[in-house]
């Protein structure tokens, strides 16, 4: 109809003005004044597809691009051929639905028409989802820029699952959508789960345009986080009403994982009183705290989750030792539990339940493992504080805590060095997750900064079928670096650094110690006098980050009573300047095992960098496992937190 086409010319007249005034090319752009032949690879025919409207962008040439504005409504005059012919298909399509498929030109997963400009028009403005086209893929060259790269992880993806239409902004999301759907890019995707898939991303798609229009965030990228946090079932199980509620409560975690800025990292607690317009003395030492908000008729109630007992677990002892120190400081206006044996996430869950039912206000879980249950609960009870011990991770409804312990492990690197008869020394890790390749490396500097011919044997405690300390020892090393805690029951002492006697028993030289009680003081401190909720903080597209060092006092070393006196002035001399910023491990120049990282002269690395290191300093002899070499029970802290291997040449 003549009056259908009328409106159709209203809203491409529009989007024609909106265009000029932004500057933006306001008709639709052509495929061949866009890519020339030297840029494209191939061009395959793909036959015959159904794909979505919204892809459609422009004209395989210049032909008809000026009877269109940009969002393909027409804008000829009205009683032309061309309006016309506009006004027949409308008319056909109606009555009779056009057939005839259109032919479209694929590139860079955007469609470019040569034939069948006008059905598109028609079907775009009768407002059609899709529209079926002998589609021809122009395949560019490769690159090495991310939009290159991400359309190349789109093509494995699409040869697996046949989808159009489904883009990522970020590079390695394909790879991370298959793993969480139990699928690969190689094999094809079972035909049921597909269709399973398709249904689910437009009820999480409409939702998500449903709670902001406007928004710049892609729906692929919030579903990636979304299927992250929630299991894949979930949404294809979940009402349309209860989607839509849980979309409000997620927003924050799309801010906050598709931001450029995600995480912030609190390194120093006077941060934080600054921040919230309050700066205070530190009062967490004291025996006796008076707080604005709590009282020993109303305390606050906290929550500990641990993934094993304190007789097993040498890091669950460190931490309860911290929760009963709290007590010691804040008196009967906090009351604190412990729920042990949360292994898995079943067991997570149900002592999160646990601790709901307990009324506490605040709940610490304890490994980084946990973090998937422990969001999906803050989602739940937004009301309630959640915390992990994890660092680097962009989750906004939980805030996580960790220390810098490369600190205290660049100290115990230059003990080991003054003391190590031979310039070997062995070092036993735990995970290879954020931080850990970080302590690695303060280690081998420190040491090398004492001994420039110190030699660091690195060893795993979570690789598969090891024995790494019998490994050293087979190779002659006495001075090791041993796990930081020692298990209660455990009077082996293979903790910290210690040194293989002759007749084969071990004497600890100096041990790493982190403060728990002080760091979970400066913590709940905040929360009781109100600065932990203050607006400068809690911010809505950021994940924060509690990073404490040996400047807030939640680090130190403990020394053996047999350590050279001037062993022990080089430790105090070192330790002073690690805390007053005068030096950092990672300042100026760095080599790595395959070459300089940084050159003479060069600023410290950032927080960031340190944190995501995943390359070995030059005096360092071993490797970084991947997840494929860690045993079971470090797989899924590694999935959480691992760090990003290099592939191995």
């Amino acid at each position: 109809m003549q009056n259908d086409y009328i409106n159709a010319k209203k809203l491409g007249d529009s989007a024609r003005r909106k265009s000029l005034i932004k500057g933006t090319y306001p008709y639709l752009m052509s495929l061949d004044s866009m890519v020339s032949q030297a840029d494209i690879a191939a061009e395959i025919d793909l036959g015959l597809w159904e794909i979505p409207l919204s892809l459609i962008v422009g004209t395989k040439t210049a032909g008809r691009q000026n009877a269109f504005a940009n969002n393909f409504m027409p804008i000829l005059g009205n009683g032309t051929e061309f309006s016309l012919k506009w006004a027949n298909l409308y008319d056909y399509q109606v009555s009779e639905g056009l057939r005839d498929p259109i032919k479209a030109y694929e590139y860079m997963n955007q469609f470019y028409v040569e034939e069948g400009n006008k059905r598109v028009s028609v079907m775009k403005y009768l407002g059609a989802y899709s529209i079926h086209a002998e589609v021809t893929r122009v395949l560019p060259k490769k690159t090495d820029s991310k939009e290159n790269r991400i359309y190349y992880e789109f093509l494995d993806f699409f040869n697996v699952t046949g989808i159009f239409g489904f883009n990522f902004s970020q590079e390695g999301c394909y790879a991370k959508l298959a793993s969480l759907l139990g699928q690969d890019l190689v094999n094809p995707w079972p035909e049921d789960l597909i269709l399973d898939f398709k249904a689910a991303y437009g009820k999480f798609a409409e939702a998500f345009h449903t709670k902001n229009k406007e928004t710049e965030l892609w729906a692929e990228d919030a579903f990636l986080v979304y299927l992250t946090i929630f299991s894949f079932h979930t949404i294809v199980e979940i009402s349309k009403e209860d989607l839509e509620r849980q979309m409000d409560r997620l927003w924050n975690e799309f801010l906050t994982d598709l931001g450029e800025d995600k995480i912030t990292l609190i390194d120093d607690p006077k941060i934080i009183d600054k921040k919230a317009g309050e700066m205070r003395a530190d009062r967490v030492s004291k025996m006796l705290y008076i707080s604005p908000i709590y009282t020993s008729e109303r305390p606050l109630k906290i929550a500990f989750l641990y993934e094993k007992d304190e007789e097993v677990s040498s890091w669950t002892y460190g931490i309860e030792l911290g929760r009963n120190k709290l007590t010691d400081i804040f008196g009967n206006i906090i009351d604190t539990i412990k729920i042990e044996n949360c292994l898995t996430d079943e067991d997570v869950a149900k002592g999160i339940e646990a601790a709901v039912a307990d009324k506490d206000e605040v709940i610490f879980t304890t490994s980084s493992s946990m973090m998937s249950e422990t969001l999906k609960a803050a989602i739940k009870y937004p009301k309630i504080r959640f915390l992990n011990c994890s660092v680097n991770l962009p989750v906004n409804a939980v805030r996580t805590y960790y220390a810098r312990t490369y600190e205290s492990k660049f100290l115990m690197g230059a003990i080991a060095a003054a003391l190590s008869p031979d310039h070997r020394i062995g070092y036993c890790a735990g995970y290879p997750i954020y931080g850990t390749i970080a302590e690695i490396n303060a280690f081998a500097i420190g040491a090398a900064m004492v001994s420039p011919e110190s030699r660091i044997y690195l060893k795993w405690s979570s690789k598969e079928n090891t024995d790494w300390e019998k490994e050293l020892i087979d190779d002659g090393i006495v001075i090791i670096q041993g796990p930081e805690y020692i298990r209660p029951t455990d009077e082996a002492h293979k903790f910290g650094l210690y040194m293989i006697e002759e007749d084969g028993s071990r004497s600890t030289i100096a041990a790493p110690m982190t403060d728990w009680g002080r760091y979970f003081a400066l913590i709940v401190e905040s929360i009781l006098s109100g600065s932990f909720d203050a607006k400068s903080i809690a911010r809505k597209d950021r994940s924060l980050n509690y990073w404490y060092g040996m400047s807030a006092g939640v680090l130190d070393i403990v020394t053996s009573s047999k350590l050279p006196y001037y062993t022990k002035k080089t430790l105090e001399l070192l330790k002073n300047g690690v805390i007053s910023g005068r030096i950092n491990p990672f300042d100026g120049e760095l080599h790595s095992q395959d070459g300089i990282v940084r050159e003479e002269g060069a600023s410290p690395l950032t927080y960031e960098e340190i944190i995501t290191m995943n390359w070995l300093n030059d005096n360092v002899i071993g490797s970084i496992p991947t997840s494929d070499e860690v045993d079971e029970i470090a797989k899924k802290t590694v999935s959480v937190i691992g760090v990003d291997v290099p592939d191995k040449k």
